[in-house]
């Protein structure tokens, strides 16, 4: 068998449906739209209309609190930390920073800045400096022999000053 012999099993590729091509075509005229009313015109976008009934996103309750100024930050696990330094994309010698982690690939971004979070076992002494940590990561950290430092402040509470 030579390459120009080569060729898909029978059925293996499907030409696509060429919608509004004639009668000949089986989906001409109307291109399976059926006839009239407004889903056979174009620019229709009623999604979770419900032809004037009142739309379920409105009928069910609400619960909870978004908050559109809430900062999301950025998570990295200690064991991801420990995996990075042993691979040699991070030294174990120099103090992390967040720039460092993005540069090695550790992180991709930074968004509001780096959490450290406790899952995984780390083994390295490590001075790291992120935005935030969880305690159990802090406890971790410095069980290893390294030390966390935050840059960020905590936020302050509103009934705090009260």
């Amino acid at each position: 068998m030579q390459l120009n012999q080569l060729s898909d099993n029978l059925g293996a590729r499907k030409a696509r449906k060429r919608v509004g091509r004639g009668i000949g075509s089986g989906t001409g005229k109307t291109g399976g739209r059926g006839q009239k009313g407004q889903k056979s015109r174009s620019g229709v976008a009623i999604k979770g209309f419900e032809g004037g009934q009142m739309p379920l996103y409105r009928r069910l309750p609400k619960r909870g609190f978004h908050n559109p100024n809430g900062k999301k930050f950025q998570e990295l696990n200690i064991g991801k930390l420990e995996a990075a330094v042993s691979a040699g994309k991070v030294d174990a010698g120099k103090t992390i920073t967040e720039a460092m982690l993005v540069e090695a690939g550790v992180v991709r971004r930074r968004l509001a800045g780096v959490r450290l979070l406790a899952k995984g076992e780390l083994k390295s002494k490590l001075q790291i400096e992120v935005t935030g940590a969880s305690k159990a990561a802090i406890t971790a950290i410095e069980k290893a022999g390294g030390t966390v430092k935050l840059t960020a402040a905590a936020p302050k509470r509103a009934d705090a000053s009260s």
